[in-house]
């Protein structure tokens, strides 16, 4: 119940406050799709004063523009890094964390490959470029073309963590902007593999391979190898209109969005 007092509270300020923009800039995984659903939904739930602007060019990005004043609320794929929290803090600004869903990292191949299982090891051997022929692993002979999100991504750098033991991957990858271009570019090649966030995982002309034999689904989000946490950062002193937009994030009605566009509810 307080919790419900808190978000009519905050929407209040909001409608009270007159046209205001909300700014949110970071990660592409939680841009994409999931917070422009959230902020149409938060605004038909009588918030239609507040006018979003969103910039889904990777978590990396949403530290600095949250540092300069750019952005009320950071997307991040992954958690903030010790010394992204200090740059904020040399501007004044002190973030807070908010943990919003999980996700489930999916490795997608094209939809013909007759790839659908692959083990943990080998995923790593084929994203570091050690495993360089789709023959090498029961697939038709074919060089194996790595799709991966570019370095600005949080969840370029998760992959590396959760995936690849922290080893570089090769110079052969092909690094694309967001999860929707590794998604198309897997379901033109029938050679490709890349990673995309539950939310993509069943983009067409692709399938999510099964990981030493659990499916990508919510339902083993705790025993799947790559699943995680995504976030939204926020000033510790956030606008009326980002207190308000978080609170119904995390309200039954915000995690239900969450769930319906793909992710897992916090």
């Amino acid at each position: 119940m307080k919790a419900i007092h808190t978000l009519i509270a905050s929407a209040a300020l909001v409608s009270m406050a007159g046209a205001q923009t909300l700014s949110i800039k970071g990660s592409d995984t939680l841009g994409a799709k999931l917070v422009p659903q959230l902020a149409e939904a938060f605004k038909a739930a009588g918030n239609k004063g507040v006018k979003f602007e969103i910039a889904a060019e990777g978590s990396t990005t949403a530290f600095p523009a949250l540092a300069n004043g750019t952005a009320q609320i950071g997307m991040s794929s992954r958690k903030v890094k010790d010394d992204e929290r200090t740059f904020c803090r040399t501007k004044g600004v002190y973030i807070k964390e908010h943990p919003i869903c999980h996700d489930m990292l999916c490795v997608i191949v094209n939809k013909n490959s007759p790839v659908s299982s692959l083990t943990k090891a080998q995923v790593a051997k084929i994203f570091t470029g050690q495993i360089k022929d789709w023959s090498e692993i029961g697939g038709a002979p074919g060089p194996i073309s790595i799709y991966t999100r570019n370095t600005s991504s949080g969840t370029y750098k998760d992959w590396q963590k959760l995936a690849m033991g922290g080893r570089d991957y090769p110079s052969t990858s092909l690094k694309m902007a967001g999860n929707e271009q590794i998604a198309q570019e897997v379901a033109k090649n029938k050679n490709g593999i890349g990673y995309v966030g539950l939310a993509y995982s069943k983009t067409p002309g692709t399938k999510a391979i099964t990981i030493d034999g659990l499916e990508p689904v919510a339902a083993n989000a705790k025993n799947y190898a790559y699943a995680r946490l995504c976030y939204l950062y926020a000033p510790d002193k956030p606008t009326a209109e980002a207190q308000a937009f978080l609170d119904f994030v995390k309200s039954p009605a915000g995690q239900t969005i969450v769930q319906k566009v793909g992710f897992i509810p916090n």
